[in-house]
């Protein structure tokens, strides 16, 4: 059996890459091979020491215009890269090296609330002012449009009564832990 190897991408505290690392610790049939951050002082950089991760710290102006994370990414051979919380968007280098093997978590129900800015609390409040009676997450393949990727995976909730942005993120969030780490598992075997 051929070891599946995961990349994290993740820009900020972590909590998604933390479950992911926890869900295929055990896995003898995947690993969980890097995180890349754009941010050295993202608590995400302290999370990836405790699961052994090594780390590659990028920077804008490298990222998009040298081969020097890419060719660090292709050294590793990864089969899937997973978008955990990052918010830069993938330059045309990597979405070239990697068609349909990257993939990201959104907390909405696309193509309602995606696209450049819509991220963490803006989509929350977002929903909350329109007075959406549902909201959820979408896992989607990554393309060069912000969010626009074909769909993989969504689950809706239904808004309470009451509702804010403040217990809508923690709802979503919920719903990112269980699902998220699931359906990399689900597309890793369905390449296997």
């Amino acid at each position: 059996m051929n070891l599946k190897k995961i990349i994290l991408f993740a820009s900020g505290s972590g909590s998604n890459v933390q479950k992911i690392c926890e869900f295929f610790e055990k896995d003898k049939a995947t690993s969980v091979e890097m995180l890349v951050c754009n941010n050295p002082k993202a608590l995400v950089v302290r999370k990836a020491k405790v699961f052994k991760l090594k780390s590659l710290i990028i920077e804008k102006e490298s990222f998009y215009n040298s081969p020097k994370a890419l060719t660090k990414i292709l050294k590793l051979k990864p089969d899937l890269i997973v978008l955990a919380g990052f918010l830069w968007k993938i330059p045309s280098n990597l979405l070239e090296a990697f068609p349909n093997k990257i993939i990201n978590i959104h907390p909405a129900l696309l193509p309602k609330y995606g696209g450049k800015g819509m991220f963490g609390m803006h989509i929350h409040k977002s929903i909350i002012e329109n007075k959406e009676s549902k909201s959820g997450i979408t896992i989607h393949y990554v393309n060069e449009k912000y969010d626009e990727g074909t769909i993989i995976f969504q689950k809706e909730i239904v808004l309470q009564k009451g509702e804010t942005a403040t217990t809508l993120s923690k709802r979503t969030l919920e719903l990112e832990h269980h699902w998220f780490p699931r359906i990399i598992e689900k597309v890793l075997n369905n390449a296997r």
